[in-house]
């Protein structure tokens, strides 16, 4: 590079020039333009021995490079940051050194980039552009899938927004993803710059555009400008369609999928860190500072549009604890919400003071909260848990119609249950397998033992019909004894022995005969 610097300066090529023809920095070249050959040579040798800053997250790099060979340098600078925090090196020498691994570990990268005209950038607070992509990832289980995403930026500041969902967008999905970015600029542009895609555009028209009924219905609410871009044309809106690239390639490829919910908030985040956080390559400016200017330009959102049918809510996921994440928060559905991995649920924002919860196939509000001022929190409606009582109360019925005495029953129980609330059920079983496999006179005479001595347990009374059990068991089956005289002799003992009349006697006495 030294050799080569030095023959393009001795052509007459300028320091900048000759930086955008070797592809480094302009400092570089005056560096090696002002040093001589001596140096040039002490330097190389030093540079052998001395330990580049990437070097200590080699085998992370080397690894992510050999699984991922189209992987970018910005990709992997973002994957250091997110595993291991702050970095101590920018982007550049991120650069340098992936190219290095690559030359190093012989792991090369084919690229076929899109070419864009340059345009001029609009003022602050003129434009945004819109575009849509899709991308195909694996779940934690290896599966592939297909997820969407529509992508949202502002075209002087480059700040963006991007929502996925896992299935193909309807125009619904649009508008109300159309909300959520207008929230999370805080305002809206004067215009918007749409591909002429069939949910928003029925026809082109020579002009005069003709759009969806559910769009143009938005439309006219939003008060929102539009212009279409002509087909075949990218460069009136390159930022955005190189903003959905950005996104797929830097946020989500090679990245693992475990829920849409998951999906999105790690987006925001990526977002905030690396794609509105970090000095965009062309402008050279962090489009997160760049944007707080320009929302100073942006058209007010006095509230958000919410349609009468709540399909213009946004769309989550309900968790297996029939809670959904929304905006920070946890938020309670009612128990039996949840129906598998993919139960989804719309929500919508309620005078910027309530969350509106519906099912998403009916409509029909199934939950509202009020949203707290902080984020973390875990907001619950006691009216969504599982109502335990009505099921204990079936027990308890059915468990008192065994008994012949349902009145001291159900005195026992009662005790029971206030004694041992939590565990109820467990009780009710015991009794139940207790009424089923006992005679009903050892049943009644243990009711009575435990109403006597206050026996407050379940466990209690099966010893008491168990013991009584046992001694009716003993009375049917054995011969009894009573003062060692046997059951055969008692018997004989209990017969009655017949009486004759005193005048058979007298007859005897006097020598009648009763035969005469």
């Amino acid at each position: 590079m030294y050799i080569d610097i030095k023959h393009l300066k001795s052509k007459g090529f300028s320091n900048t020039k000759i930086a955008d023809m070797l592809d480094v920095s302009r400092p570089t070249v005056i560096k090696y333009l002002n040093m001589e050959p001596e140096e040039f040579y002490q330097e190389m040798e030093e540079r052998k021995y001395r330990k580049k800053k990437p070097q200590k997250y080699e085998n992370d790099i080397v690894g992510w490079l050999k699984d991922y060979p189209q992987m970018t340098a910005a990709q992997v600078f973002d994957w250091l940051e997110e595993k291991y925090g702050d970095i101590d090196f920018n982007e550049a020498t991120m650069r340098n050194y992936v190219r290095f691994i690559r030359k190093e570990h012989g792991i090369a990268k084919d690229t076929n980039p899109r070419q864009y005209e340059a345009s001029d950038d609009p003022p602050m607070g003129k434009q945004m552009q819109v575009d849509f992509g899709q991308k195909k990832v694996f779940d934690n289980s290896g599966k592939e899938l297909t997820i969407y995403v529509m992508c949202f930026i502002l075209s002087h500041s480059r700040f963006k927004y991007c929502e996925w969902q896992l299935r193909p967008f309807k125009t619904v999905d649009i508008i109300k993803i159309h909300e959520n970015a207008l929230e999370y600029f805080g305002g809206y542009p004067a215009e918007a710059v749409y591909d002429q895609d069939t949910l928003i555009l029925v026809s082109e028209n020579h002009g005069d555009l003709i759009y969806t009924k559910e769009f143009a219905s938005y439309l006219q609410k939003r008060k929102l400008s539009v212009r279409m871009c002509r087909k075949a044309d990218p460069e009136s809106k390159g930022k955005v369609e190189k903003c959905v690239d950005y996104v797929k390639d830097n946020f989500a490829s090679n990245r693992i999928f475990h829920n849409i919910d998951k999906w999105n908030e790690a987006c925001l985040k990526w977002l905030k860190r690396r794609g509105n956080g970090k000095v965009h390559q062309t402008t050279r400016k962090i489009p997160a500072e760049v944007f707080q200017e320009e929302r100073k330009y942006l058209k007010p959102v006095l509230e958000k549009i919410i349609d009468t049918s709540h399909t213009v809510s946004i769309t989550y996921q309900v968790r297996k604890d029939n809670t959904v994440p929304i905006q920070g928060n946890r938020y309670t559905v009612p128990t039996g919400t949840y129906k598998g991995p993919y139960t989804n649920v719309s929500a919508s924002k309620l005078q910027d003071k309530y969350i509106a919860i519906f099912d998403l196939e009916t409509g029909e509000e199934i939950a509202r909260h009020e949203i707290p001022q902080s984020k973390g929190n875990l907001v619950k409606n006691n009216n969504h848990r599982r109502d335990k009582s009505k099921k204990i109360q079936a027990m308890i019925d059915n468990v008192l119609k065994r008994f012949n005495d349902e009145y001291k029953a159900r005195t026992l129980i009662d005790e029971i249950r206030n004694e041992k609330p939590r565990y109820i059920r467990d009780q009710l079983m015991v009794m139940d397998s207790v009424l089923t496999s006992t005679d009903e006179n050892a049943i009644h005479r243990a009711l009575d033992y435990c109403l006597n001595n206050k026996l407050v347990s379940a466990v209690d009374f099966k010893d008491a019909a168990n013991h009584y059990s046992k001694i009716i068991d003993k009375a049917d089956n054995t011969t009894i004894e009573i003062k060692g005289i046997t059951e055969s002799a008692t018997s004989k003992i209990s017969s009655k022995v017949q009486v004759r009349s005193i005048s058979e006697y007298v007859n005897i006495m006097n020598g009648n005969s009763g035969g005469k």
